[in-house]
C-alpha cells in the first residue's frame, strides 16, 4: 500500500503562483536548439489587463482565463524522507511516499498554476511608418 503524507510549509508561506501560456501553432527557434533557458519575447499588460506578447517583429493579443482545476508544479527527491524534509528549507509543501523497501519518495511543490493565457489569434506583424518616396 503506497502511503502519502503532504505536510505544509514550516513558515506558512504558499507556494509561488506561476501562469500558464497557451500559443496557437508551434514556437522554433532559429538555431534549432530548444527552447530552453532562452527568451521567447515580451510579455506585457494593458491598462485593461489584456495580456500582450510580442515575439520578434510579431504582437499577439490575448486572454486571462482561470483553470477549473489548478496544477502543482512538483520535484521529486529520492532518498530517506527525514533527510528530504531537513533539505527542503525554501517553504514549499512536501508529499512523502513510501514504499515496501523502506524507501521513500518525496514531492515538494514548487509552484501552483491557477491561471493561463490564452493566444488564439494569428500573429499580427509589427509595421512601422516607412516614408513615401516623393
Amino acid at each position: 500500500m503506497v502511503q502519502i503524507v503532504i505536510t505544509g510549509s514550516v513558515d506558512g508561506n504558499s507556494p509561488p503562483e506561476w501562469l500558464l501560456i497557451e500559443l496557437q501553432g508551434e514556437m522554433i527557434s532559429r538555431k534549432n536548439s530548444g527552447l530552453a533557458g532562452n527568451v521567447m519575447g515580451d510579455l506585457l499588460y494593458t491598462k485593461e489587463g489584456v495580456p500582450v506578447l510580442i515575439v520578434g517583429h510579431h504582437i499577439l493579443y490575448g486572454k486571462v482565463v482561470k483553470l477549473e482545476k489548478p496544477f502543482a508544479v512538483l520535484n521529486k527527491h529520492s532518498g530517506h524522507a527525514q533527510q528530504q524534509q531537513e533539505a527542503l528549507g525554501d517553504g514549499g509543501s512536501q508529499v512523502t511516499v513510501d514504499t515496501a523497501q523502506g524507501d521513500s519518495t518525496s514531492y515538494s511543490v514548487t509552484a501552483l498554476i491557477r491561471k493561463k493565457l490564452i493566444f488564439k489569434t494569428r500573429p499580427k506583424p509589427i509595421i512601422t511608418n516607412v516614408p513615401k518616396k516623393v
